[in-house]
């Protein structure tokens, strides 16, 4: 537990809050993927894992890390699911489904139930499921998108079941995070202390590049960094896009339209009064009667309603009926009677007792059919528009769901087919080194790639959103280029350039590492980085609380952040960024800090230490519930997907 909280004061405020990944979890899996789900039900055999009764079989675990695996592209476009699978992210998504599924069981064996109308309030309020022009729940929408992805509502219902319970049982651990003074102080005191040093730079180009290397050399270094050659998986979309302006022409708003909506919309356009009024509505009848004396005996109404120690509402543009319905139809009646400035009342409504100020009565001149045209045909074609983009997406969702191809679809709805170049999952169709090709808008590249990469090649064709407007893509992957190195043939003089740049990078760790032996024997660190007879940068001094560290993140310099895990009086090295170099670190004094007396940095020290605290308890929590319900793994099973999605066996999916 301390070496935890001790990491914990070097963490950022982001950090702690991914401490809540397993109630995170509960809800992303239930709503923020939800049109990506593979199904709540119980797999009936082939299972990897089984918690309780539970199985998960190795389809689910698919779907379930190429939902992840969307949701990273979302910070990393170029992610494809190998490097996702080596950087973690297998063990991260099977581990987040087994505690999930241990707390919902722990959960219905202690008798706990998510009601149905919870369930579907949950989906109601999903956006993903919200029609586009309205915004509200579509019921129609929800059938698509599950028709789509191949689900059901029962299954969708059985997800946000599952986050549900997981949620209640987790997150009141959270509460058992009390942290005692005694315990916070020192910590808070250790954000107080002070460090001073300084930092030598062996920077590559310091180093002389050397002879240019031999094939052999290129060979050898290009065999053990094949990754850094590699392109990402890339794919070939088919794709027919529907815009509202191609309806422009068939959706124009003719004269019988234009004179209906006007005729429709006559109150709109009428001649009408607008006024503003200035009211307070008072409890007591008497006490009213005095207000109203007051102003009408030319008290300001603000001053008069202060002295009472109320504050006058201000009704901007009011109309009559609606004022009616919020007091009385007396009180409008009076108000919207009275000349300006005058005061009506104490009148009496469910509310209270009124006083109303007419302030402001403005005139507003009716407005004709000629003078309102245009908007009213602007309004108009738009409309139709949106309706005939409508009626064309649903004709294509039909179409899908009766199993026609891209091309039929394409050729039934009179659209134009294009296909791309080979995309990268953000849409580009080469990489940022290399000179950029001519190519459609890229913000409609990125959105097929997005559709594209969710799919795969045999996969029925999807329909996908391009734009703000409503524009949408009938799509359909045509091919998928995994990802493989370039041909050494190709990239031979980035090889070069770059086996140089390791030869410099490697030369310099070895004077760094030179200059760090001569400084941990006492020699101080200007003249060990003068022995060395390179032009090297000056010493940069480095002076810094530890309380900074946890403020900046991931922005905090690496030799200020190596300063803080050293011992006076001794050096350290570390590499800078991209292989640009070598520091080399010396620390010099350790000013201790102290945090008594400072109630506010103690009170923030003891909430972020409590947060960390009950989070640790969840992950406890989520253990024994796990060891309670019992799980079984296919140890063999799993290693084997696991070696197929990360690249390391054939037939890979």
């Amino acid at each position: 537990m301390l070496t935890f909280l001790r990491r914990a004061l070097f963490s950022t405020a982001g950090k702690i809050i991914a401490l809540l990944l397993l109630v995170v979890i509960a809800v992303a899996f239930a709503l923020g993927d939800i049109t990506n789900l593979s199904g709540g039900s119980t797999p009936a055999s082939g299972a990897l894992v089984q918690v309780g009764d539970r199985k998960v079989t190795e389809v689910e675990l698919q779907q379930r890390l190429k939902n992840a695996l969307e949701r990273a592209r979302q910070q990393q476009p170029m992610l494809d699911m190998t490097q996702f699978v080596n950087m973690g992210g297998f063990d991260q998504v099977l581990d987040d489904i087994v505690s999930r599924l241990a707390l919902e069981q722990f959960a219905k064996q202690h008798g706990m139930a998510v009601p149905k109308a919870a369930i579907d309030g949950e989906i109601a309020a999903s956006p993903a499921f919200a029609d586009p022009l309205t915004g509200q729940f579509s019921q129609r929408s929800f059938e698509q998108i599950l028709a789509r992805e191949g689900i059901t509502a029962d299954q969708v219902r059985a997800d946000i079941r599952q986050g549900t319970l997981a949620q209640w049982v987790a997150v009141p651990s959270l509460a058992a995070g009390y942290v005692p003074v005694e315990l916070v102080t020192p910590y808070a005191s250790l954000l107080l202390e002070r460090r001073k040093g300084s930092v030598g730079y062996v920077p590559i180009g310091a180093i002389a590049p050397g002879a240019a290397p031999t094939d052999a050399e290129l060979t050898g270094f290009y065999n053990r960094n094949r990754a850094r050659y590699t392109l990402p998986e890339r794919r070939v979309i088919r794709y027919a896009v529907v815009r509202p302006e191609q309806f422009a022409e068939s959706a124009k708003a003719t004269e019988a339209e234009i004179a209906a909506a006007y005729k429709q919309d006559a109150a709109k356009y009428a001649a009408a009064t607008k006024r503003t009024l200035a009211q307070v509505i008072v409890a007591d009848q008497n006490a009213a009667n005095a207000l109203a004396a007051k102003i009408k005996g030319g008290a300001t109404m603000a001053a008069a309603a202060q002295g009472a120690g109320l504050q006058p509402s201000i009704v901007e543009n009011a109309e009559k009926e609606a004022f009616a319905r919020a007091s009385s139809p007396q009180l409008a009646d009076a108000a919207f009677a009275a000349a300006q400035g005058a005061v009506v009342g104490p009148l009496r409504s469910p509310l209270g007792w009124h006083i109303v100020r007419g302030e402001k009565i403005e005139q507003v001149a009716g407005k004709s059919l000629d003078q309102v045209r245009g908007e009213i045909a602007t309004a108009i074609t738009q409309r139709k528009e949106a309706e005939a983009l409508a009626n064309l997406r649903g004709q294509l969702d039909t179409a899908i769901g009766g199993n026609a191809t891209f091309d039929e679809a394409v050729a039934d709805a009179k659209l134009k087919a294009e296909t791309s170049a080979p995309l990268f999952a953000d849409g580009r169709t080469v990489q940022p080194t290399q000179a950029a090709a001519p190519t459609p808008p890229y913000a409609l590249l990125a959105a097929v790639a997005q559709g594209g990469f969710a799919m795969e090649a045999n996969d029925d064709p999807q329909l996908a959103p391009v734009g703000q407007d409503g524009s949408f893509a009938l799509i359909k992957t045509e091919r998928v280029i995994a990802a493989a190195p370039r041909p050494i043939a190709e990239i031979r003089d980035l090889v070069a350039a770059d086996f140089i740049r390791d030869r410099q990078l490697q030369a310099a760790r070895k004077t760094a590492a030179a200059v760090l032996a001569e400084v941990n024997k006492g020699t101080p660190i200007a003249e060990a980085m003068k022995k060395t007879g390179l032009a090297l940068p000056p010493l940069q001094p480095l002076d810094a609380v530890r309380g900074q560290i946890s403020q900046q993140g991931a922005q905090t310099p690496p030799p200020v952040r190596l300063m803080f895990s050293m011992a006076a009086k001794k050096g350290k090295m570390t590499e800078a960024p991209n292989g640009g170099g070598y520091w080399v670190v010396w620390l010099d004094e350790i000013q201790p800090g102290n945090a008594r007396g400072n109630q506010q940095l103690i009170a923030q020290t003891r909430n972020g230490l409590a947060q960390m605290i009950g989070s640790e308890y969840i992950e406890q929590f989520a253990a024994a519930a796990r060891k309670s319900v019992g799980v079984k793994r296919d140890e063999a099973a799993i290693a084997r997907l696991k070696a197929q999605l990360g690249g390391q066996s054939t037939g890979g999916n």
